[in-house]
């Protein structure tokens, strides 16, 4: 329902995952992921998402993330399985490709051609991800919110 009277959350700009140190961060998610630097200070680290990123933060104190989880969109969630294997993460059971940090940060990978979460085209272009495509049942999603590409 949309009220004129409040704002209407359109997507997010960007997560932030706690984790204790942000060198050893960045060496861990860079054993699993491609990913660009928009920015880094002792405490902060920034991973470029296209249009998005994801800020990881110096400071976690809490115990491991359960049910509560980020779902990270990969280009090609077959690739994510094997970088996870080698560099020996263990991915979690369940029906989902999902994993813990060594913060216990639990992050689920998820195909860009199986969601209706799309990229528009010229962040596509920039980001060199022309080729990435929509399986049918995420075309369908998104046809049926009148969101299909024309």
């Amino acid at each position: 329902m949309v009220d004129s009277k409040k704002p209407r959350a359109i997507g997010f700009n960007h997560v932030a995952l706690e984790v204790g140190d942000i060198e050893e961060a960045l060496a861990f998610y860079g054993r699993i992921f491609d990913f660009e630097l928009r920015g880094k200070s002792r405490t902060m680290a920034f991973i470029d998402l296209g249009d998005q990123f994801i800020a990881l933060q110096a400071g976690r104190r809490q115990s491991a993330d359960d049910g509560r989880h980020v779902g990270l969109v990969v280009d090609d969630k077959q690739a994510a399985r094997a970088a996870l294997k080698a560099a020996g993460v263990e991915p979690l059971g369940g029906p989902f490709l999902d994993f813990r940090d060594p913060w216990g940060n639990r992050i689920e990978i998820v195909g860009y051609d199986n969601v209706q979460f799309t990229k528009a085209p010229n962040v596509l272009r920039g980001m060199g991800l022309t080729h990435l495509t929509k399986n049918e049942g995420a075309k369908k999603e998104l046809a049926e919110k009148g969101m299909a590409e024309s």
